[in-house]
């Protein structure tokens, strides 16, 4: 079936089945969610979720992937700027989506479970690949010192926004991206002369 063909009716009961999924996922955890939850947690029967997903890792990355609000490189601007906009989405992302209830259930899940930790890293990386890029892309054009660690420099920038929410339970207030960005990004290089 080609995309645009779609059944919008199918499309609107697929969509209430990922977000109750994601919803189960973040109260219940991946070990207690099941099937039958998301099932009663979407008003759908259990032959339905199954006629679009083969079982609940199936049903959870198609919820990611499908629901999962990015955060994008901003178009214009400097470099400090088009990364303090990136920054500044993400720590609204992680503030406020479905998406954050449900990163300690996955990272859990992930620690036991093999076929999880290969989504969630594999997931993860997509995501973090989006300012890595960025980054390799502003040494490149000698935006950044040629000696910058594209990975290591985007661990360092998106690692306080991911460590408070998983560690101190506490959201970082995208009003502090600035100062972030300001203890971290190295100064431009001087332009060849």
């Amino acid at each position: 079936m080609v995309e645009t063909d779609r059944d919008p009716r199918i499309e609107r009961s697929r969509r209430v089945i990922l977000e109750a999924a994601l919803e189960e996922l973040g109260q219940a955890g991946y070990g207690a969610l099941t099937i039958e939850s998301v099932a009663a947690r979407a008003g759908v029967g259990k032959s339905t979720i199954y006629r679009h997903w083969p079982g609940k890792l199936a049903l959870v990355e198609d919820a990611f992937r499908t629901l999962k609000a990015s955060a994008l490189i901003p178009e214009s601007g400097t470099l400090r700027e088009r990364i303090i906009g990136f920054l500044e989405q993400m720590a609204g992302l992680v503030e406020e989506s479905t998406y954050s209830a449900c990163m300690p259930a996955l990272i859990e899940a992930a620690e036991r479970d093999p076929q999880v930790r290969e989504f969630h890293c594999a997931f993860s990386s997509e995501r973090r690949a989006v300012l890595v890029d960025f980054l390799r892309e502003a040494v490149a054009a000698g935006e950044l010192p040629a000696d910058t660690d594209a990975e290591l420099l985007a661990d360092a920038l998106i690692g306080p926004i991911v460590m408070r929410r998983l560690m101190l339970y506490e959201p970082f207030d995208p009003k502090l991206v600035p100062a972030l960005v300001d203890q971290l990004l190295p100064e431009p290089s001087a332009p060849p002369a």
